[in-house]
């Protein structure tokens, strides 16, 4: 008597090679799993808070008015004949973003520990929710920046077609940032306490409260190795270049966008490889 041959679906896990760091096909698969973890970053993060996501407005908001008060006032920082409140805004925006990215990215896989100790799926979701949701808070800090622009009467250039091309370079390095951060806190718990001080410096070595073009020339170089220098001179004309004239420095754009992905591929890879041990020791 022949055994009848049923089709029972079942899931193969097939472990990628090292060299497939960014296996996007993964992830597909696994997407509600995604979108799931999105929106479950986006709820504890104001769960039991009487403002809920107001405060993605508010943080930069109010950091934009203690710079305007100690930088555009009583400093004096210039800031390329642009209104300091616009020109400090127009930094935060983006760096908020970015830093909350990493930040929460960072210590995202041992928050998620009784998920992966438990079931598969490429554990390169947890982080990447993590940016997901950080970018849903920038488009509600999004529509601050609107209204300011409204309010000083700021005129609507080409420039703005650039947007969108900035704000997936800031994903992308948040991504690869918060990856790596990620995967080295899984195996150093340290790293929880080294990224807020990563981020303080980071923030007071990119401009956000004063001009690339402050600093003497023999520093600019050295500003430029930083990739989000690129990034947010560029946001600031993409927006506010109707005000001043000023243009795109394509060379310091293009080299960000180098670095983002170098930062993106070498991350996904270390995060790749060490992603077999995370389990045991999450």
């Amino acid at each position: 008597m022949k055994a009848e041959n049923t089709s029972i679906p079942h899931l193969v896990i097939e472990p990628g090679g090292t060299w497939e760091a960014l296996n996007l096909r993964d992830i597909w698969r696994f997407r509600e799993l995604f979108y799931f973890l999105t929106w479950r970053d986006i709820k504890v993060r104001y769960k039991q808070t009487a403002l809920g996501a107001t405060w993605a407005i508010i943080q930069p908001l109010f950091t934009m008015a203690i710079f305007t008060l100690l930088f555009g006032r009583l400093a004096k920082m210039p800031s390329d004949n642009i209104p300091y409140p616009l020109f400090a805004f127009a930094g935060l925006l983006p760096w908020t973003f970015f830093s909350n990215s990493i930040g929460n990215s960072g210590n995202s896989l041992v928050g998620s520990s009784h998920l992966i100790t438990k079931v598969y799926f490429p554990r390169m979701i947890i982080p990447a929710a993590s940016v997901l949701a950080g970018l849903i808070d920038f488009f509600f800090a999004f529509v601050v920046m609107v209204i300011l622009m409204i309010w000083y009467r700021v005129p609507i250039g080409s420039g703005i077609l650039m947007l969108p091309v900035l704000i997936a370079l800031t994903s992308l390095l948040a991504l690869g940032v918060g990856m790596w951060l990620s995967a080295l806190n899984v195996k150093f718990r340290d790293v929880r306490y080294v990224i807020p001080f990563l981020v303080q410096f980071w923030m007071f070595a990119t401009p956000i409260i004063y001009p690339a073009s402050l600093m003497p020339a023999k520093y600019r170089q050295v500003l430029a190795l930083n990739p989000m220098t690129g990034i947010i001179e560029g946001y600031r004309v993409s927006l506010l270049g109707g005000i001043n004239g000023s243009r795109f420095n394509w060379t310091a754009i293009c080299f960000s966008a180098a670095i983002t992905f170098a930062v993106l591929v070498y991350a996904a890879y270390d995060f790749r490889r060490m992603e077999k041990t995370f389990a045991d020791i999450v």
